[in-house]
């Protein structure tokens, strides 16, 4: 796995474009079937993001979002791009996070008419919290230039396989009738949300902006430039849930009890030592950090815990172990941390644990680094 690095896929260019404007350091990444990503990092400091375009419809998506979790093993997938509303509560503009996604063409024709067979699958909790804690707040939306941030929704996506723009046909009442939950309507998160679901709990999100009503009046909508304004506010939400998930370190954990999808029983190990031989420590399969012997002493003084992780990070700087955008980017983060520390109050105490996490998620693959980053975090948490 990746751990700092986000999948964010769009059906529309205008979604991708919506996206792309907020990454920078962008290469090409091809895949060998002709997929063309592009990979970049939000901003100058942020985490790295593999963005992809997969066209309309569920098949395209779920075929795709496969390939691309194939190929970079991320953190987490995004699905960013607009919806029509189901719900007069929600304005052109909001942005719904799906709580839940309806695949509402599923069904079975019997004599007595035709009887709903949904799929449903609902967002990982984690990733939930993550969103709705993101949503409590504006930070997500500068940069959009509105004076107010958007509203965000968490609700069921419907998804199916035509666009609707009705409020009185057949489909129209089909969704009305089976799946009247749903806030937001579109055409490609069940074929996402299916290829997460293979994919062993990879935390899929799908974030939608309004743009229309689904009720007749898309072309009015998208006169009055709805589209790009609804897009713009789902990008600059979506791009946020993909930093914090990244610095939470929480958004996809391998389960240490499994291996390639199978329960593993406990390893047993035999050793048979003679004479004067003794067998001093004998492990099988070890998940997570191994300390042998005295334990490190946690860092007292929390500046001095920070120096230490500044000088292992210039050391894997050096020896090829980051790369020069990762390194600044940390060093960036480690800036932060000590400017917060400097200030020594209660708040800027407990301000120090977002830039620490951030750091996580940059030096999660090199090892030593990470673990003394794992002591920090503790002790900064316990001065909090």
């Amino acid at each position: 796995m990746n751990s700092s690095l986000v999948v964010i896929l769009t059906a529309l260019n205008l979604e991708y474009e919506a996206v792309r404007s907020r990454l920078t350091e962008l290469r090409p990444h091809a895949h060998p079937a002709g997929t063309r990503f592009e990979v970049g990092r939000l901003g100058r400091h942020g985490c790295q993001v593999a963005l992809g375009l997969v066209g309309k419809g569920n098949h395209p998506s779920a075929v795709l979002a496969e390939r691309a979790m194939a190929e970079f093993s991320p953190a987490a997938l995004l699905f960013v791009g607009v919806a029509g509303a189901l719900r007069a509560k929600i304005q052109l503009g909001d942005v719904v996070v799906a709580s839940q996604i309806y695949a509402y063409h599923g069904g079975t024709s019997q004599d007595d008419g035709l009887k709903a067979r949904p799929r449903v699958w609902e967002i990982p909790h984690g990733a939930s919290q993550i969103a709705q804690h993101l949503a409590r707040g504006d930070e997500w939306a500068y940069g959009l230039g509105v004076s107010t941030a958007p509203r965000v929704h968490f609700g069921p996506i419907a998804a199916g396989e035509v666009v609707q723009d009705s409020v009185v046909s057949e489909q129209a009442g089909w969704v009305r009738q089976h799946y009247n939950d749903a806030l937001a309507i579109e055409m490609e998160a069940a074929g996402v949300a299916q290829a997460g679901h293979l994919n062993r709990a990879l935390p899929v999100v799908v974030v939608r902006g309004i743009s229309d009503r689904a009720d007749g009046s898309k072309t009015l909508t998208d006169r009055e430039s709805w589209q790009p304004r609804a897009v713009a506010n789902a990008a600059a939400f979506a791009t946020a849930l993909a930093q914090e998930l990244v610095a939470d370190g929480t958004a996809r954990q391998p389960d240490a009890a499994k291996k390639d999808g199978r329960a593993q029983m406990g390893t047993t190990n035999s050793n048979i030592a003679t004479g004067n031989a003794r067998v001093g420590v004998q492990a099988g399969q070890v998940y997570g950090n191994l300390i042998h012997g005295a334990a490190p002493e946690r860092p007292i003084d929390l500046s001095a815990g920070l120096a230490e992780l500044r000088d292992l990070l210039k050391q894997a700087h050096r020896d090829g172990r980051l790369d020069e955008a990762t390194y600044t980017a940390a060093e960036h983060e480690l800036d932060a941390a000590a400017a917060c520390l400097r200030q020594d109050t209660a708040q800027s105490r407990a301000a120090v644990m977002l830039p620490l996490k951030r750091l996580r998620g940059l030096v999660a693959d090199v090892t030593e680094l990470a673990a003394r980053l794992a002591v920090t975090i503790d002790v900064a948490g316990s001065l909090s």
